[in-house]
């Protein structure tokens, strides 16, 4: 795969806070995403590809690795041992390479390390990265709000993982050495899994938040009372103000979808009250409601 900035992609500088990523993220993931571009044909890799940024550049492990050795950041644990034990056979005579020549290139350093003869007897043994494997795995929403682990079969193998509380509709997340496998010892490719959440509930979602609309009998709307809601982490009970309006809508703090990757932060539930007239009423009950109109 090629080399993508993710800083560069994201619109931000290497300076860049986790607060300035997120909301580097969400911006882009919301202005990308391919429900709202359905005509993009490229909307679908830009997603993924603002996915991938925010999955590195959250990771201080990670992108720490990402800032120290560019585009060859995957294979730093190799580097470094192939940097030690040239170090150690160099001894005295000295090191082919400079510290800032180290920093740079990964590739370009074990070019200068085994260039020449060796180079050419390692040309004849290549080693080759394995493809990159994509998937995609369909869940409820109600499946997407708490952590849990899935067992997929790719390429005929069985992969266990576990999916974070939070994920989000195309959302795609990388799962390092799972994808084909390299040549002559090469390291096997990834594996890139897209997330398709569908929902059947009347609850509907916006990145962290919930929504839903909750049918409320005149009289309580009129009287105040207490009612019983179900939400997607069971129910809850809920005060109804007397003289409650319709239309209007009260927000439940901390109800909504988890924070992805920051466990214990939610977003919030917001409710809109729709109030039904009744229907059926016997002469006593018109007689009362005409008898209210008058006062």
């Amino acid at each position: 795969m090629d080399f993508v900035d993710y800083y560069k992609l994201l619109g931000i500088p290497k300076t860049a806070t986790s607060k300035d990523i997120k909301n580097a993220y969400r911006r882009l993931a919301r202005k990308h995403h391919p429900d709202l571009n359905p005509n993009d044909n490229n909307a679908k890799k830009n997603f993924q590809q603002i996915n991938e940024a925010n999955e590195i550049l959250s990771d201080p492990e990670k992108r720490k690795k990402y800032d120290q050795y560019g585009k060859d950041w995957q294979h730093s644990e190799e580097f470094e041992k192939a940097r030690t034990s040239h170090e150690r056979t160099s001894g005295s005579r000295g090191s082919r390479y400079s510290e800032s020549e180290t920093e740079g290139d990964f590739s370009n350093f074990f070019e200068s390390m085994f260039g020449g003869a060796a180079g050419a007897s390692r040309g004849r043994q290549a080693k080759y990265r394995g493809e990159d494997f994509n998937a995609e795995l369909r869940l409820e929403l109600i499946d997407a709000y708490k952590t849990h682990k899935q067992t997929l079969t790719v390429n005929g193998k069985n992969i266990r993982i576990t999916i974070p509380a939070g994920i989000e509709n195309g959302q795609t997340i990388k799962i390092a050495g799972h994808g084909g496998s390299g040549v002559n010892g090469g390291p096997n490719g990834d594996l890139y899994i897209a997330f398709s959440i569908v929902n059947h509930s009347k609850i509907k979602r916006l990145e962290n938040n919930l929504y839903t609309s909750l049918d409320l009998d005149l009289y309580t709307a009129v009287l105040g009372g207490e009612i019983t809601i179900d939400t997607l982490n069971g129910k809850v009970k809920l005060k109804v103000k007397p003289e409650t309006q319709n239309g209007s809508r009260v927000k439940l703090k901390g109800k909504g979808f988890p924070v992805y990757k920051n466990e214990g932060h939610f977003g919030d539930l917001f409710i809109t009250y729709i109030i039904q007239t009744p229907t059926n009423l016997t002469e006593k009950q018109k007689a009362l409601f005409t008898e209210l109109s008058k006062s």
